[in-house]
């Protein structure tokens, strides 16, 4: 399995030393983003700062460090896959086909996000990080 992580998620780990962080950390189970869409991290890049207390520096290093446990799929690769991803999005939200076209072109991947219009659509599974907790944990050699 491969696990394509939204963008709350990894705006998520990187406000707060939380849950979220330690299971991107702890998992044993592929880890991917779509490169194309590092510039969502970017843009709330402010609002990161300001809710974490971190300095820039900081945050340059964090993000670092969690995208050294996470693969960054290369744009070329989702460009096959974009057309198809954008008709399983386009009625429920067209800017997270990269999110959809990152898995359909990964093997045996599915999605970890909390944005229930995930859910909504019925080509890729798509799990909360609830749900992903438990995959990871059980998948861990503890």
């Amino acid at each position: 399995m491969n696990i394509i992580l939204d963008t709350n998620v990894l705006i998520g780990a990187l406000i707060r030393d939380s849950h979220i962080r330690r299971l991107i950390i702890l998992s044993d189970i592929p880890l991917i983003y779509p490169e194309i869409m590092l510039h969502e991290v970017r843009k709330y890049k402010d609002l990161i700062l300001q809710k974490s207390g971190m300095d820039e520096e900081t945050y340059d290093k964090l993000l670092a460090k969690l995208l050294g446990y996470i693969t960054l799929i290369p744009t070329e690769q989702l460009k096959e896959r974009l057309p198809e991803a954008k008709e399983v999005m386009k009625a429920i939200d067209i800017k997270d086909a990269p999110f959809i076209a990152a898995a359909l072109a990964s093997e045996n991947a599915v999605i970890w996000s909390d944005d229930a219009h995930f859910k909504m659509q019925k080509r890729i599974t798509a799990y909360t990080t609830e749900e992903i907790t438990k995959i990871i944990l059980s998948n861990a050699d503890l």
